[in-house]
């Protein structure tokens, strides 16, 4: 069972936390991460580009010229695709790009990237963040105790203060246990948790 160092937002060390070895000493598997930030990426794409085919294409109804006698192609509509300004062939069309994924594929993903991130000597965890006041100076503060350049802070519960102070800091994102995933935590290069949030995380992959 891995045990680290945990630090208040000071960076001075309060204690040291056991880790669940199935979660954060799994087995790194590259391939899994893969296929799940494919998965989260699809799920992300709106899906709206359209285009119009040529019975969506406004005007048209008048044949372009005679059917005989001009030694031109005969013709029955300016909208055919092969017209200028006419409809498009097999265009894309509004539609979902989600695809499903076996939830046990999810978590094991999961389980991966936090124990890369523990390898790596990339995570962090604190006995507690809080913040007094909604102050994007305080929360700067702190990345500069810890030397973050970028990080993912993960907490146990959404708190507005925290989310509100580190909004406007750029490599930077706030997210409750519940929205943990495998994309943010390789999208950032330090990762912290707190106490509480290792709890959840605990209980959230072993449930």
């Amino acid at each position: 069972m891995p045990t680290i160092d945990m630090y208040n937002t000071e960076r001075v060390k309060v204690g040291s936390i056991d880790l669940d070895d199935t979660i954060f000493g799994a087995e790194v598997k590259p391939y899994l991460f893969h296929a799940v930030v494919r998965y989260q990426l699809a799920k992300r794409r709106a899906g709206t580009h359209a285009t119009k085919t040529r019975a969506q294409v406004s005007g048209g109804g008048k044949k372009p010229f005679k059917q005989k006698g001009t030694g031109r192609a005969r013709q029955g509509t300016t909208r055919a695709p092969h017209w200028r300004g006419g409809g498009v062939v097999f265009g894309p069309h509004p539609r979902s790009h989600a695809h499903e994924l076996p939830k046990k594929v999810r978590r094991a993903a999961l389980r991966s990237a936090l124990s890369k991130r523990l390898q790596d000597e990339t995570l962090t965890v604190f006995d507690a963040f809080a913040l007094s006041q909604i102050k994007t100076k305080d929360f700067v503060q702190v990345m500069k105790n810890f030397q973050f350049d970028d990080l993912l802070l993960v907490l146990p519960a959404k708190d507005e203060t925290v989310i509100r102070s580190a909004r406007n800091v750029p490599g930077v994102t706030v997210l409750p246990v519940e929205g943990l995933n495998v994309y943010d935590v390789l999208k950032h290069k330090n990762l912290a948790l707190t106490k509480d949030a290792v709890a959840g995380v605990v209980a959230r992959l072993t449930r």
